[in-house]
């Protein structure tokens, strides 16, 4: 016997694992020998019982049988071994010494891989193995990538389908089939599939087919289906022609997949990248993309754009009222009663505007939240500006029904600003700028109104901003400086202190406060002016101790967001200790209003002020929300009655009598009391006259720079030549004048 050496196969293994089955002893050992030889690890069987045995507890990589063996012979051996789990599909050959065609088919209805006629040929014989175990790996992997691709099929709601021109039809994969919630063997056509797609939908996709078909085309879309069990679906559609030997096209293969969860989330994307979230109405991005959009459209048609700027009033007291919760609850229910203000539509995306028609660009109207509590309402076609009045109008009225919030009845109301294309701007960014102006002149003339965009307006915002430019720089070139209006004690025809009032020399312009502070308060400025104010008062005291003596105390006042913060006392205490004055030089003044509005935001400062020796005193008393309790609680040294009390005193009772409540209620708290405003003799005299002998005003002076200050009390003061001194020296001699202001605490100076 000639040995071979075997062959090497990268395929398989190195010594494939052999199960021989032979009733013949002498042919077994001899096949046994070859095989071995040619590098095949065999294991030997000589019944078919022995080797149903075998394989139970062990697994060759491939069986060879002898076809005829007593009792179990090699036919029904093979029968049973492909009734065991596990050999299915392992390779069988089947030896036979029978050529015939009956012993063949036999062997192939068992289940036999192949069959092979005896001969002492032992390299065919490998060769055939060999053969027969490549065709089971490869088989093996082809099953396995077919097990994958069903599976990936799956999982992403995929299968396959085919369709021939001809006899041949619509022809549904297994998977495809379980995409439409049918089963393996349940039949579905072509009109089965299209019943399934809605009408409409129907009618466009079938358009869709016949032009991809008329011109051999590749074949993507989404179609919406409902399925038999009437869940709704969108299923993605590709399909590629097929063309036979002559290069005519003979039909389409594709692919069909349930991709309603991907379109889910996208619509949810798209949800949040155009649309708020708490209101649901389109957001800055989505109503930017509609007015660029509706701009196109007028620019090609000739009509006008009109966009409302619309700005909720006092929304923030209501925010920080009844809080954030409360405030989202205002928000949406503004949404609501705006939408109802115009034609709203939502459905309108990148896309989809060109299918709707040649007056596609109205279905851009909406009113949308730009952010916080601003919308805007957009009008894609006007015929004049007076079309866009009246949505402003119906956007005021749908406001003024009351709103109930956290179980409280709320009133708001809004202020509306409005542009015009082309005529108030060309592009999306200039409307929303014009109309922003528009809406602040509404605010500052009022509020709950609308206003149309004017250049006028858009001056006076310029002369806004370039003051509050040149306002920072003031700060840091020193053109502020402080006036003094002293306060006198019209008894003593003396100065008893001043009130620091702040000027802004602009140029070789002085700027009245009314014309700066309010921009300082609004942008932040007022905190830096008010800290350089007590420093450059603390320094005007220290010149004026040393030039005549002065001892008593310069007001400066304050907003109260600076009573707020915890180094206040620690500021005033450099600044008094910086020039080597008392802390009770420096008197702190604060309206009524300011101290209301955050009154326990103030207190821990008005204590600390106070345990220091800075005295507090109340500004225009009488005009703000007046409490007894914050009178008898808060360590207030002095209140001052409003120059709105003192300018009717002498012309009606009703002004006397107030007066006169406030400075008996001070008398009895042991408050001293200061009039302002005083203007005339007569004021002067009824003040007199009712207790109340510390004044201010322009009848006795100005507010005058500190040295116009030394020299009016060396030329008008001093010599006691001045008219109301005169007149004040006439009052002395009336005995009810004689009762004191105010308490010995408070001390007459």
């Amino acid at each position: 016997m000639n040995s071979a050496n075997p062959t090497v196969d990268q395929d398989l293994p190195e010594q494939p694992r052999v199960l021989l089955v032979d009733d013949d002893e002498v042919n077994l050992l001899l096949t046994a020998i070859a095989l071995r030889e040619r590098g095949f690890d065999i294991t030997e069987a000589s019944s078919g019982e022995e080797a149903l045995r075998t394989v139970s507890a062990w697994t060759p990589d491939i069986i060879v049988l002898d076809a005829m063996m007593p009792e179990l012979d090699g036919f029904e051996t093979c029968s049973r071994l492909r009734e065991m789990p596990g050999f299915e599909s392992t390779p069988v050959l089947m030896l036979t010494g029978l050529d015939d065609e009956a012993s063949i088919n036999r062997a192939y209805q068992v289940g036999a891989t192949d069959f092979f006629v005896k001969s002492t040929q032992w390299s065919l014989l490998a060769g055939r193995l060999r053969y027969l175990l490549r065709s089971s790996r490869t088989r093996i992997e082809l099953e396995r990538s077919k097990a994958r691709l069903a599976r990936a099929q799956d999982l992403a709601r995929m299968g396959s389908f085919e369709w021939h021109r001809g006899a041949g039809g619509f022809v549904l994969a297994t998977e495809a089939l379980r995409v439409f919630g049918y089963g393996p063997n349940e039949p579905l056509d072509f009109i089965g599939v299209m019943r399934m797609v809605p009408k409409d939908e129907r009618q466009l996709f079938m358009r869709l087919l016949r032009e991809v078909m008329a011109h051999n085309s590749v074949l993507v879309t989404d179609v919406p289906v409902t399925l038999v069990d009437g869940r709704q679906r969108v299923l993605h559609i590709e399909a590629e022609p097929e063309f036979n030997e002559h290069g005519n096209a003979s039909g389409y293969t594709g692919v069909i997949q349930d991709v309603t969860d991907r379109r889910l989330a996208e619509d949810k994307i798209r949800q949040l990248a155009n649309f708020d979230a708490l209101t649901g109405l389109p957001n800055r991005r989505q109503l930017i993309w509609r007015a660029e959009r509706a701009i196109e459209a007028a620019r090609r048609s000739g009509h006008e754009v009109g966009l409302l700027l619309i700005d909720l009033d006092r929304f923030k007291v209501i925010n920080d009222t009844l809080g954030h919760a409360a405030g989202d609850e205002l928000l949406m229910e503004v949404g609501r009663r705006l939408r109802a203000c115009v034609r709203h539509s939502d459905q309108v995306m990148e896309g989809l505007l060109e299918s709707v028609g040649g007056r596609s660009h109205r279905t851009l109207e909406a009113v949308g939240r730009l952010g916080g509590d601003e919308f805007v309402a957009l009008l894609p076609e006007v015929a004049d500006e007076r079309d866009a009045e009246r949505v402003a109008q119906r956007v005021l009225e749908a406001l003024r029904e009351p709103i109930f919030i956290a179980g409280q009845e709320c009133f708001v109301t809004a202020s509306v600003g409005i542009a015009i294309y082309p005529r108030d701007g060309t592009t999306t960014a200039d409307l929303l700028r014009n109309s922003d102006v528009a809406m602040y002149a509404v605010k500052s003339q009022g509020r709950n109104a609308s206003a149309l965009y004017t250049p006028q307006l858009a001056g006076r915002g310029r002369e806004k901003l370039e003051l509050e430019s040149a306002l920072h720089k003031a700060i840091e070139r020193n053109e502020i400086v402080l006036h003094y209006q002293p306060k006198i004690d019209v008894r003593a025809a003396r100065m008893v202190g001043a009130e620091a009032l702040m000027r802004w020399q602009r140029g070789d312009k002085l700027v009245p406060p009314g014309d700066f502070i309010p921009l300082a308060e609004e942008t932040g400025l007022i905190v830096p002016l008010s800290e350089w104010a007590l420093r450059e008062a603390a320094r005007q005291a220290k010149v004026w101790q040393l030039n005549f003596g002065f001892s008593d105390a310069i007001a400066v006042n304050l907003p109260n967001r600076l009573f707020e913060r915890s180094d206040l006392v620690e500021h005033i205490h450099q600044c008094v200790s910086a020039y080597g004055v008392p802390h009770r030089a420096i008197q702190l003044e604060i309206t009524e209003t300011g101290l209301m509005k955050d009154l326990q935001n103030v207190i821990p400062a008005l204590h600390r002020l106070n345990e220091v020796g800075v005295e507090i005193s109340i500004d225009d008393f009488g005009t703000g929300y007046s409490s007894l309790a914050y009178l008898t609680t808060l360590p207030i040294s002095e209140v001052k009655i409003d120059r709105s009390f003192v300018r009717d005193l002498g012309i009606t009772p009703q002004s006397s009598a107030v007066v006169t409540a406030i400075i008996a209620l001070a008398r009895s708290l042991g408050l001293r009391v200061i009039a302002e405003g005083v203007e005339t003799l007569r004021q002067m005299e009824v003040l007199h006259r009712l207790g109340c002998s510390v004044m201010q005003g322009f009848l006795f002076s100005r507010p005058l720079a500190a040295d116009d200050l030394e020299r009016w009390l060396a030329q008008t003061v001093l010599p006691r030549k001045a008219p109301w001194i005169v007149q004040a020296n006439g009052l002395d001699g009336d005995p009810a004048l004689s009762r004191p202001v105010s308490s010995p605490a408070g001390g007459q100076r």
